[in-house]
């Protein structure tokens, strides 16, 4: 986990777009592993900082590869995230993050409803994806409220990631689960790179994933969570 998630921190580093800590080493030690990152003293939050975050999230955005995914696998919390690249960014988020996640709820006692209605949306993922085909950018991947900050001169820090090449929207809607960012975020990354039309349906259908790896981590509270972002992508897709 520690080698991926500095392998994961250099890939954003080498965006030389947002800040993130740089790494001074991994190993192991009897049965204790590490990770050990530069210090960053952190700061107070501010518009500013949230500004140009924005801003540059959308360069970080703009860094592509030619395919989804990864070359090595990571973890989403201590969940594997299974990054084997492919051409089709549909059928590498259906069935690398959300038919995965549904493997592991279902295998956790988690079947009936919630199996059926996602085996449903698994069918009509697609339908999300009509007019809009994405680029594969590079991603921090877990990119919630408690995984940014800015350091004593007021500059934007990430950390903590989950990296990958995928959907830029991704990133986004994962801004607003648990929380959001300030209205100054939203602004500069629009003005940077503005969001195709269709974010806000697709917002749901990548948070999703997350929510579903919160049921599988920490239990049955987030079930009717998950079941009602299901529910709302199915009338969506009209069914």
């Amino acid at each position: 986990m520690f080698e991926a998630e500095a392998a994961g921190l250099e890939e954003l580093r080498a965006a030389e777009a947002v800040r993130v800590p740089r790494v001074l080493g991994t190993g192991r030690h009897a049965q204790n592993a590490w990770l050990a990152l530069e210090w960053i003293r952190i700061g107070r939050a501010s518009a500013a900082a949230d500004s140009l975050l924005g801003e540059q999230l959308a360069r970080q955005h703009r860094r592509t590869a030619a395919t989804f995914g990864w070359h090595r696998s990571n973890t989403i919390g201590s969940t594997p995230q299974i990054n084997d690249p492919a051409s089709d960014w549909v059928a590498f988020f259906r069935e690398r993050r959300l038919r995965y996640q549904l493997d592991l709820a279902a295998r956790s006692g988690h079947r009936g409803r919630l199996w059926q209605r996602g085996e449903l949306l698994l069918d009509h993922v697609s339908d999300l994806f009509t007019t809009y085909q994405p680029a594969a950018s590079l991603l921090h991947g877990d990119l919630w409220g408690g995984n940014r900050a800015a350091d004593e001169k007021g500059r934007p820090v990430i950390y903590d990631p989950a990296v990958y090449f995928g959907d830029r929207e991704a990133d986004i809607a994962m801004t607003r689960l648990f929380g959001g960012f300030g209205t100054d975020f939203y602004c500069a990354y629009t003005a940077a790179w503005p969001p195709d039309a269709g974010a806000a349906a697709r917002s749901d259908l990548y948070n999703l994933y997350h929510v579903l790896n919160h049921l599988n981590l920490f239990g049955a509270g987030y079930l009717g969570q998950a079941l009602s972002m299901i529910d709302g992508l199915l009338a969506q897709t009209g069914h």
